[in-house]
């Protein structure tokens, strides 16, 4: 069996247009990434879609064909299974530290700390960062908007009162007067 186009758009739009071991989109690479058997074909894998995952070319490249062949290999994280949070921790200097033995391998043999793979960690931190502020930003604008509204009003209270208050003391020396 071959893989076909739609199957090969499903693997793309399933893993968000991203490479599913290290995250870079296909925005970030300029154009499409790679299908790749997790278990490679040639190591007795198949085309079905649970053994199909989406990666940019040098992670491909880099997990070759690799399939343990006795017992004593170590694993491939398989990121269609578990999360990268289970063996890996991304650290403020944008570098994985490995939580397992299967994250240790995987990160040494895809080189997940390669330094573009680090650089493209922090900028996206850093973008992240400014998405977080940006939107603190627009929250704290609308607050203040809200405050500056239910001021006028309170102001605009304040004057009726003023103006009323005038009347009735006009009223009251008028009667004084009398």
């Amino acid at each position: 069996m071959t893989i076909t186009d739609q199957m090969r758009e499903q693997v793309r739009q399933r893993a968000n247009f991203a490479c599913e071991y290290c995250g870079v989109t296909e925005t970030d690479t300029g154009g499409q990434l790679t299908v790749d058997h997790f278990h490679p074909r040639s190591k007795g894998g198949d085309d079905d879609l649970d053994n199909l995952l989406y990666c940019c070319v040098r992670c491909n490249q880099y997990k070759l064909d690799y399939w343990p062949t006795n017992p004593n290999d170590p694993e491939l994280w398989n990121p269609r299974r578990e999360p990268a949070t289970t063996h890996f921790l991304e650290l403020d200097d944008g570098t994985l530290y490995s939580l397992t033995i299967t994250g240790t391998f995987t990160l040494r043999l895809l080189r997940l700390n390669r330094p573009p793979l680090v650089a493209h960690r922090l900028r996206k931190g850093y973008r992240a960062e400014e998405m977080r502020l940006l939107t603190r930003y627009r929250n704290l604008v609308k607050s203040l908007e809200e405050i500056h509204r239910q001021k006028a009003a309170l102001m605009e209270e304040q004057r009726q009162l003023l103006k009323e208050q005038s009347a009735f003391i006009r009223l009251l020396l008028s009667q004084k007067e009398e």
